[in-house]
């Protein structure tokens, strides 16, 4: 709420936000409103994780949803694959693995 209000003092003229979460949302949800900015018709605002308070805010926000659960399997798949290799640690090569899962922008009428 506080970054908010601080970033509108710099930026008055800003007529979007994309925060970091969606609870991060709701507190500069609070700061806008404080400010007397109207969402989305002065601000368009949108949250990440399409947390269940994203559909209960006013106006719903719109949010990008993460695939929880596909996440959730790649990571068993990989700690599986280091289980069953058995070396020792040393002796393998661990370099850093990276993975892109598609996320999914849930429109709402914060946007």
């Amino acid at each position: 709420r506080r970054a908010m209000a601080a970033l509108l003092e710099r930026r008055p003229d800003l007529d979007a936000v994309f925060a970091a979460s969606d609870v991060t949302a709701a507190g500069a949800r609070h700061a806008l409103r404080d400010a007397g900015r109207r969402i989305p018709d002065d601000v368009a605002l949108v949250g990440y994780d399409d947390s269940v308070i994203a559909r209960h805010m006013d106006p719903p926000l719109t949010s990008v949803r993460q695939p929880i659960e596909e996440m959730g399997r790649a990571m068993i798949d990989l700690l599986l694959a280091e289980v069953a290799d058995r070396r020792p640690s040393v002796s393998r090569e661990l370099g850093r693995r990276q993975m892109v899962l598609a996320t999914e922008l849930v429109g709402r009428a914060s946007s």
